[in-house]
């Protein structure tokens, strides 16, 4: 019915935004898969908005928001997925290079899951890309072991996909890594020589 529509939109998804959701976010998660399981469609609108709530900085909050990610997920149909894929990779990539092992873990962990990886393998021209980007990051520079033995399963999961999609992104991100190794060492070339160069006119004055 279109008031409870309106009470989800109004009430129950900002409850998403509260500091303490720790404290009933399970029974809200449950309400929004049960919506979910009546009208498809309001899966859209609840991903949605939850991008738009992210809590970006508080960690023990972004894992609850990617448990409730998974379950909605599993509940989503292909049209619903299409319309939001793109913000939605893009934070799933951004959650996979989080400093945070917990965070990375929980985002990585996504791929155990069968029915996601046929709805992310299905536009994986539009998605590829920035995932194996984000997981490339994370073979260089994550600190976590277990992330990076997740990311390594991940990317072999990927390249099993579409091998030749799996080339084409990984030689991208390789030549775009290497553009920005160029950016860095050019930069801190020059801060060198303007470090140098006054401490030189410091030597002469003094």
């Amino acid at each position: 019915k279109e008031e409870h529509k309106d009470f989800l939109v109004r009430a129950l998804i900002p409850l998403h935004k509260l500091k303490f959701l720790a404290g009933f976010h399970q029974q809200l998660s449950y309400c929004m898969s049960q919506y979910v399981t009546k009208d498809p469609r309001l899966a859209l609108v609840i991903i949605s908005a939850m991008l738009r709530y992210w809590p970006t900085t508080i960690t023990s909050k972004q894992v609850l928001f990617l448990n409730e990610l998974e379950e909605l997920l599993e509940l989503t149909k292909p049209p619903e997925f299409v319309q939001m894929q793109e913000p939605l990779i893009q934070r799933i990539a951004q959650c996979i290079m989080c400093p945070h092992f917990q965070v990375a873990e929980r985002t990585l962990f996504l791929w155990n899951n069968d029915y996601i990886v046929r709805l992310i393998t299905s536009s994986r021209k539009v998605l590829f890309p920035a995932i194996i980007g984000a997981l490339y990051t994370n073979s260089k520079l994550h600190w976590s072991s277990a992330v990076h033995g997740l990311t390594f399963n991940v990317l072999k999961l990927l390249m099993e996909a579409d091998p030749q999609l799996f080339d084409e992104c990984s030689a991208n991100h390789k030549e775009m890594y290497d553009e920005l190794e160029e950016r860095t060492a050019l930069r801190e070339h020059r801060w060198a020589t303007l470090q140098d160069l006054h401490d030189r006119k410091a030597i002469k004055t003094a």
